[in-house]
């Protein structure tokens, strides 16, 4: 028996007739696959391939097509679409550690995109990304049938985890480590936080702490890296980089041992949290920002152009970091060669009040 996958697209997708509800008026119908391709003219195994994306429609017929489907507001089904193209369109997501700021953003971001592509985002997350959990939640999503599996994780944990574990599909992680074996997106951390001190000794500045996020962050690992660059460019010594937990309260802690022995003219903090609790503690000790110390932060969070004063930091941009990801992604599943790792570097220096040439005596 011959059988033909658009005619089955069209038989999954024929719509739901409404059922009388009180015995005179039926319900309301919803549009079908049938009534896309009477309004645009055409066979309904044309709109078929339209909406599965598959090739050899003219460009004029796809747009009525695609005209008509809007006017309708016709949603196709995704069992329909999974019949015909064999795909679910459907992409997994995990994230891990705390949900903040940067790595939500970066979901909005991506998920949005997905969206636009008509495909739909399932998530798993978890605080802690041990080899057990990963496996659960790969395993999850697997069994949903998604077509890749994007990683958003900021630590090396997370990365060892899902590496040991054989997919079967794509992989897209963003992360900034640089490690070989499977497609990555992210910004050039090193490259921002390199610019970040440069502005520091433009300033005037000779004596620049760091003020770390944890050992096993690989964004944490690539801005120390930046930043010892800058200093050795410019014959700077770099002091050992003090360890936070990325936290308010970290960078407060640390800034209150910091007023025991005060050497540096500027502190450049590894996000902006930590600035924030570093701005707290000098300022309960009488520590003026930036005449006394100047204070420069990384992500540029809504918040910080409010903070007092207001934040010099880093601006990055999640949301489009999320949706170069599904960019990405999108060439991959498209079996497309040119796919390749993608590097942001267009992270930006926002210039605020909390930086100013050192203070002369």
């Amino acid at each position: 028996m011959n059988t033909d996958n658009s005619d089955a697209s069209a038989a999954v997708d024929a719509g739901v007739l409404g059922l009388p509800r009180d015995g005179t008026a039926p319900a309301p119908r919803t549009a079908n696959i049938f009534d896309v391709a009477r309004l645009a003219g055409v066979s309904h195994q044309t709109v078929s391939r339209v909406v599965n994306d598959i090739p050899n429609v003219r460009p004029a017929t796809r747009a009525r097509v695609e005209d008509a489907i809007r006017q309708l507001r016709y949603r196709p089904s995704t069992a329909a679409r999974a019949l015909v193209t064999k795909r679910s369109r459907t992409i997994g997501l995990i994230t891990t550690g705390r949900p903040d700021y940067g790595p939500s953003s970066t979901v909005l971001g991506f998920s949005d995109a997905a969206r636009q592509a008509r495909y739909t985002v399932s998530i798993a997350s978890m605080v802690e990304a041990t080899p057990g959990s990963m496996r659960s939640s790969v395993e999850q999503l697997l069994g949903q049938n998604v077509e890749a599996i994007v990683l958003i994780a900021g630590h090396r944990g997370a990365l060892d985890a899902i590496t040991a574990i054989e997919l079967g599909v794509p992989l897209v992680a963003v992360e900034s480590s640089g490690r070989a074996g499977f497609h990555s997106v992210c910004v050039d951390q090193f490259a921002a936080a390199r610019a970040a001190t440069d502005y520091l000794v433009q300033l005037g500045h000779r004596d620049i702490l760091h003020v770390a996020g944890p050992d096993d962050s690989m964004d944490a690992a690539e801005r120390v890296r930046g930043w010892r660059a800058s200093l050795s460019e410019h014959g700077l010594v770099a002091r050992e980089p003090l360890v936070s937990d990325w936290s308010p309260r970290s960078g407060y802690q640390i800034g209150q041992k910091l007023l025991e022995n005060r050497q540096a003219t500027a502190v450049f903090a590894g996000n902006d949290q930590v600035a924030l609790g570093l701005l707290h503690a000098f300022t309960e000790n009488g520590v003026r920002v930036p005449q006394d110390v100047s204070v420069l932060g990384f992500d540029d969070i809504p918040e910080a152009e409010h903070f007092t004063p207001p934040l010099t930091t880093v601006r990055q941009d999640f949301e489009e970091l999320g949706r170069d990801v599904m960019a990405t992604l999108i060439e991959i599943l498209r079996d497309d060669d040119s796919a390749t790792n993608h590097v942001r570097p267009s992270a930006t220096l926002v210039v605020r009040g909390s930086t100013a040439p050192p203070h002369r005596p």
